[in-house]
């Protein structure tokens, strides 16, 4: 039980240190080594950029007009409806009328609905650039998102995917608010550390990447199979021996689930996902590269970590009601939120020179620690528990919780 209580201990702050000092030393390498466009003074290349929707014809006109004003103009926008119930293959056809005089517009009918990796697949087929921008439907994307991507692919000709920063722009609630401070001082933070030491990341967000058109044909492109399309393609791609780039300087604003059902719901497929992910690779920890087996095994391990978690809160609840004495180490435990908070402030100052956030939100600060760790640990539960009864669930579409 002491090992137990160690290692639920000891694994969180571990990991946190090592992602803090990869991030920091990240961000001195974006600073001190420049990137080398080999593409500069060329005409710039087609980029289609794939939009799959299902049920949402309140949130295509916004990311439509994200992508009129991208400072990148050679592309074309592929709008794929998925099997939708509502109006959003009309809102497609409006947008189309709107901004076929600007670039070429292709709606891409699918029904019926399946899932947004099969969505993905009909508007690969359909378009014809040699990159590939996929947004979701509900995003807005930053104006120069795309062109700092494409220096990427020109910098790294092995990069078959470049993965941009997701950032919360709905903060009408309490929820909502945490979940910002969660992208900006946990899952950037957690990437940047990945990439310097490891050269790539668990996975690119779904919400903003861009893939090389070769490097996609190349892994059989995206698998209906899967439940996280995203994470999927990350590991075929490394499984195929292209590189998975991450540009936290390609940013779009996100829209969050700002109900607690809704958000643990959100966390348990994507941990379930990464569940089915490191099976299916499950023979890389053997053959794979050093950063490979590094990231798998990470998974493994926080993994086991939410399973002694649950263990070592049963055993203290337990003696708490038999003995009478409440058994904790304050030391540690402080140790544990001064980590926390150093990592949050890293990602806040990143962010705040940006104007993503602002200082009223390090009031929050105290409940966002441990809002973090209690719904990352009932997902990854619940996304076992998921993983064993039903291992052959696969990808669907469903009207997601667009915030309040």
């Amino acid at each position: 039980m002491n090992i137990l209580s160690s290692y639920v201990i000891l694994y969180p702050l571990i990991i946190s240190i090592v992602w803090i000092l990869g991030s920091i030393f990240f961000n001195i390498q974006q600073r001190a080594v420049p990137l080398f466009n080999s593409h500069k003074g060329k005409p710039e290349e087609l980029v289609s950029v794939l939009i799959p929707a299902h049920n949402e014809q309140e949130t295509l006109y916004t990311v439509a007009e994200s992508v009129a004003n991208m400072s990148y103009k050679n592309i074309e926008m592929v709008m794929i409806d998925d099997g939708s119930s509502d109006n959003t293959l009309e809102i497609m056809a409006k947008i189309k009328a709107k901004y076929q005089s600007k670039f070429p517009v292709i709606i891409v009918p699918v029904s019926p609905n399946g899932g947004k990796a099969n969505a993905l697949n009909q508007g690969f087929k359909a378009s014809h650039g040699k990159y590939l921008l996929c947004l979701d439907s509900d995003c807005y994307v930053g104006s120069n998102a795309l062109k700092k991507m494409m220096v990427r692919f020109y910098d790294d000709p092995k990069a078959g995917a470049v993965g941009g920063r997701p950032v919360v722009r709905n903060r009408t609630t309490l929820l909502g608010r945490l979940e910002l401070l969660e992208y900006i001082g946990i899952i950037d933070i957690i990437k940047r550390g990945q990439a310097f030491l490891t050269g790539h990341i668990t996975t690119v967000s779904g919400v903003i990447v861009a893939y090389r058109r070769a490097a996609v044909k190349d892994v059989g492109l995206w698998n209906p199979q899967a439940l996280t399309e995203d994470i999927d393609i990350t590991w075929r791609l490394y499984s195929h021996n292209w590189h998975v780039i991450y540009c936290p300087s390609a940013v779009s604003w996100i829209l969050v689930p700002e109900h607690i059902h809704a958000l643990i719901k959100q966390r348990t497929r994507w941990a379930r996902g990464g569940l089915e992910v490191l099976f299916r690779n499950r023979k890389m920890l053997i053959t794979g590269r050093l950063a490979e087996q590094w990231l798998l095994l990470d998974m493994i391990l926080s993994n086991v970590w939410a399973l002694c978690c649950v263990f070592a809160v049963l055993y203290y609840f337990f003696t708490v009601i038999f003995s009478g004495a409440l058994i904790l180490d304050g030391g540690v435990l402080v140790v544990l939120v001064f980590i926390s908070i150093i990592q949050f402030i890293l990602g806040f100052f990143s962010s705040q020179q940006s104007g993503y956030v602002d200082w009223r939100d390090l009031l929050l600060l105290p409940l966002y620690i441990i809002f973090y760790w209690v719904i990352n640990l009932i997902s990854c539960i619940t996304a076992l528990g998921s993983f064993y009864l039903d291992p052959k669930r696969k990808g669907s579409w469903e009207s997601p919780d667009r915030g309040v």
